[in-house]
């Protein structure tokens, strides 16, 4: 018997992944998307806070770029129009309050 899928056919990657990641500069090429930044007050103690911030916004599709200053208590985030401040907002928000620190917009 013949395979029905031809030998460039990867059929068992295409269903094994859920996500694929397509390079920025591929992505930059088919949609350029205009970047904004967001500064936030986040009451940060350590760098242990400042790591957790970095995994949630990380987490959000559009955020290129995270800054963090525990001095400063400060974050700028820098993402495509898509991303709204009030939708980071709410991400921060919810660990905030299961962390007992501030969180707010700048």
């Amino acid at each position: 018997t013949q395979d029905p899928h031809p030998s460039h056919c990867n059929r068992t990657a295409a269903t094994t992944h859920h996500r694929t990641h397509i390079p920025t500069a591929i992505r930059s090429q088919k949609s350029i998307r205009k970047m904004a930044q967001t500064t936030f007050n986040v009451g940060m103690t350590c760098e242990g806070c400042a790591g957790a911030v970095k995994r949630i916004l990380g987490k959000i599709d559009g955020v290129s770029d995270i800054q963090t200053d525990v001095q400063a208590k400060t974050v700028i985030v820098e993402a495509s129009d898509d991303v709204t401040k009030e939708f980071m907002l709410e991400k921060l928000l919810k660990w905030g309050n299961a962390s007992g620190k501030s969180v707010a917009l700048a």
